[in-house]
């Protein structure tokens, strides 16, 4: 008895069959590990292993799944990355392609602030409606941050730039770890019991979610919220967005960003008053041009000019039409005239008075006015008129004949 045959695959078939099995069992999956190989491709997508004590594991993270990621990767950092399974047919090897990535212990954080977030929305601490508009001109600024942070340097440094005047008053507080948001709170509060400012800045620089935790607090947030002077709130960089933000009266992306909102240069303010003024001028010289042109076209010249253009060709319409009226009738009144004449001839013709003419009577009963058709319809002696063309006779009858 010989051997079973066996089946002989091409590369190209059994990478396929395991890449199919791969991809539908393993979809959906979430693979936590640290870090390794991370390198950023020039088409902005990401490269990079996940390793542990055990294995490597190679992974990739297109560009467009890039978006709302919150935190640079870098190689040493432990991450949660869900995606697929699948094959890299060219080199022969399985990868994971990330769909999502996370810091450890990230996912659980994110999903506690999501729900404090929808809990303080639902008290309406984020509703526009409450927000309040910052001053235009505001004299002091109260700025709650750490006094030996970048944040801090960052606004001096554009006021001074921008020469706005403005006195500025520094309230310090810790911008992370334990106990800062109650720290912050405080002196939110307190600007606002003592009357510090027009406007409160809170802001810090950039950071981890962890670095930013102060931010997401209810304490913090409540406070901003029951500010009685507006809030700016100027936390991380552009992509950070905390519950601080939301809560405030008007998000900055930046620190310096909030500095320039308070600090409307006096010089640029009055390039833009004079640039506002030529413009505005120029404007009424336009339209007072304008005027003077509609006006001219009212002169009592223009005016006849204008009414002998509108009515002039009326006029001739009139005549016009009035002349082909009139001859219309003329064409019509031609024909009519004949047949009246036809007519009247007939009616001659069909009259008694034609007959009687062309020396015929007519014959009645004197007293009744009765035509006499017959001899039997008169008496002897009776009286009978006879109509004549020219006037009538009376006679009496002396003989009938039948």
């Amino acid at each position: 008895m010989g051997e079973p045959e066996s089946r002989s695959y091409t590369v190209g078939e059994i990478t396929r069959l395991v890449r199919g099995v791969l991809e539908e069992r393993f979809y959906g999956i979430t693979v936590e590990g640290e870090i390794s190989n991370f390198r950023p491709s020039s088409t902005g997508h990401l490269y990079f292993s996940l390793k542990d004590e055990e294995a490597v594991l190679s992974v990739v993270m297109f560009k467009n799944r890039l978006f709302g990621l919150g935190f640079k990767p870098a190689d040493g950092m432990k991450v949660k990355a869900g995606g697929n399974l699948s094959v890299y047919a060219k080199r022969g090897t399985y990868q994971l392609i990330c769909e999502t990535l996370l810091k450890s212990g990230e996912g659980e954080l994110l999903a506690m602030l999501e729900k404090r977030k929808a809990r303080l929305a639902a008290l309406g601490l984020f509703d526009e409606a409450r927000k309040k508009p910052l001053p235009i001109f505001p004299s002091r600024v109260a700025v709650v941050t750490s006094p030996t942070g970048a944040a801090i340097r960052d606004i001096l440094q554009v006021l001074r730039r921008r020469n706005a005047g403005l006195s500025l008053v520094i309230l310090p507080a810790p911008v992370q770890g334990e106990g800062a948001d109650a720290l912050l709170a405080r002196q939110v509060r307190r600007a606002n019991e003592f009357g510090m400012a027009d406007v409160i800045i809170v802001t810090r620089g950039g950071g981890s979610l962890e670095d930013l935790l102060p931010f997401y607090e209810e304490s913090l947030v409540m406070a901003i919220a029951e500010s009685e002077i507006p809030v700016i709130s100027a936390v991380g960089h552009e992509i950070d967005f905390t519950l601080a933000d939301l809560a405030a009266d008007v998000r900055a992306p930046t620190p310096s960003a909030a500095a320039e909102m308070v600090s409307a240069s006096r010089l640029e303010l009055a390039a833009r008053v004079r640039s506002l003024g030529s413009t505005i001028s120029q404007s009424f010289g336009h339209r007072l041009e304008r005027v003077r042109l509609l006006v001219s076209q009212f002169s009592r010249e223009a005016l006849e000019r204008s009414f002998r253009q509108l009515v002039q060709p009326a006029m001739l319409a009139v005549d016009s039409a009035r002349e082909e009226l009139r001859q219309g009738m003329a064409d019509r009144l031609v024909p009519a005239r004949h047949r009246l004449a036809l007519s009247t001839q007939s009616l001659r013709d069909a009259s008694p008075l034609a007959v009687l003419q062309r020396g015929y009577a007519v014959v009645s009963r004197q007293s009744t006015r009765e035509v006499v058709r017959s001899s039997t319809q008169v008496a002897l002696d009776e009286l009978l008129r006879i109509r004549l063309h020219e006037g009538a006779l009376v006679a009496s009858v002396k003989e009938t004949q039948r």
